[in-house]
């Protein structure tokens, strides 16, 4: 596997990412989802990418139990959330977009789903129009754990 540095850092990813958009909860469980990320994780991918939204919350569980399964040492690989669509059927206002409370509620709820204590990663899924990026980028600008 080849890695590069992700932009100007210097965090090193897999030129290829293992992602579940479609696939954890909807088509793969645990079992399946395990076989497939062990795979990937000795063929030397290193990033692991997923989002709120994926499944309604259920992709993030499946992939943090495999990751809590793995035994993989967690500097060993690099875990990505997205937050904006909300992890609920027809989300209530504050449980979806980039404002700073769902910002942070999702991230801890995302730490919890794949039960890490930090993501790597932290993605705005997509531009919220009705939040000002100001708001946003002061949100996403801090440290965000448990």
């Amino acid at each position: 596997m080849e890695y590069r540095r992700l932009g100007t850092s210097g965090l090193k990813v897999s030129e290829l990412s293992f992602g579940s958009w479609v696939t954890f909860g909807n088509q793969l469980q645990v079992d399946n989802a395990k076989q497939c990320m062990h795979a990937a994780y000795d063929a030397g991918v290193n990033f692991f990418d997923n989002a709120e939204v994926y499944a309604q919350g259920e992709s993030e569980r499946i992939m943090g139990k495999v990751l809590a399964d793995s035994g993989w040492r967690r500097d060993s690989y690099v875990v990505s959330s997205k937050v904006f669509g909300g992890s609920v059927p027809d989300p209530k206002p504050t449980q979806h977009g980039l404002s700073r409370k769902h910002v942070f509620e999702a991230c801890h709820q995302a730490l919890e789903r794949l039960q890490v204590d930090y993501l790597d990663l932290y993605f705005c899924h997509r531009p919220d129009p009705e939040t000002p990026i100001e708001e946003t980028v002061f949100a996403t600008a801090v440290r965000l754990t448990v």
